[in-house]
């Protein structure tokens, strides 16, 4: 693990992206719903991450800059409006309407201000009162499986991820980047893993909850099933994420093959 966790305004980096046709997408959280460390647990990564803040890990999330446009990936740090302006992003992307992805919606939508767009699954329920309610936030834009649309000259794809909720993954496409994020998601659909196949991403940011099992979890992935699903892939760079503090345990005393990296909370990846 790298650098401590970014805050407030290191969530977003415009002199990163402005200037050129960089896509740029930051971490912002790396864990589960438990999050690292778990309350009341005492085992090795939860007393690493009470010790150094670099090793705690927030709810699954992230912000993604195409030059000079902002999208923020799922909303589950719960005060995400302390740490993101008014006016510094143009819309949220999510994956789901579990709670710990769109808890951070809830304080937000009743703020002061222009509507903010939010693309999601057509999931009629969505997460509590949230559709019913929605103040600021515009839930109009549901988005269908393997329908690109256009995010201020970001292509997204939705990919169908495999979870109790229906859940979408992304394939975030310029004219010389592709990254797929696959979070929360045990293994991965056929028609989602032949069009990863045919597409080539450069990158892929996958749910990866769990050590080596010899059977793939409910609901999330471990390690076995990501090292499987690659070989067909053939990504050159995996990073995981969605991790749980039973992972980090067996990452401290195991190394990851090579091509495989354990995302942290801050981390940054760029594509030019």
């Amino acid at each position: 693990m790298m650098a401590a966790q970014c805050v407030c305004a290191d969530y977003v980096n415009p002199t990163v992206v402005r200037g050129r046709m960089s896509l740029t997408i930051t971490l912002t959280g790396t864990g589960g719903a438990q999050l690292v460390p778990v309350f009341g647990c005492h085992c090795a990564a939860c007393h690493r991450a009470r010790q150094n803040a670099a090793h705690r890990r927030k709810p699954c999330s992230a912000v993604v800059q195409f030059n000079d446009t902002v999208t923020l990936l799922d909303a589950g740090i719960p005060d995400l409006m302390e740490h993101i302006p008014a006016g510094a992003f143009q819309q949220f992307l999510l994956t789901h309407y579990h709670m710990d992805h769109v808890q951070g919606l809830f304080p937000l939508r009743w703020g002061v201000g222009d509507k903010i767009p939010v693309y999601g699954p057509p999931d009629e329920q969505g997460c509590d009162d949230l559709f019913k309610h929605p103040g600021l936030l515009d839930f109009s834009h549901t988005v269908e499986p393997f329908v690109v649309f256009d995010l201020q000259g970001l292509q997204v794809t939705p990919l169908p991820l495999n979870h109790s909720k229906i859940t979408f993954g992304y394939l975030l496409e310029t004219a010389h980047s592709r990254v797929a994020w696959l979070s929360d998601t045990a293994g991965l659909p056929d028609k989602t893993l032949k069009f990863l196949l045919n597409n080539h991403p450069q990158v892929v940011i996958i749910d990866c909850s769990y050590e080596p099992r010899p059977e793939t979890p409910k609901n999330h992935s471990d390690l076995t099933t990501i090292i499987a699903l690659n070989a067909v892939i053939r990504c050159p760079r995996v990073i995981l994420t969605h991790i749980s503090h039973v992972f980090d345990q067996w990452m401290m005393k195991n190394p990851l093959p090579t091509g495989f990296e354990a995302g942290y909370d801050g981390m940054r990846i760029v594509l030019d």
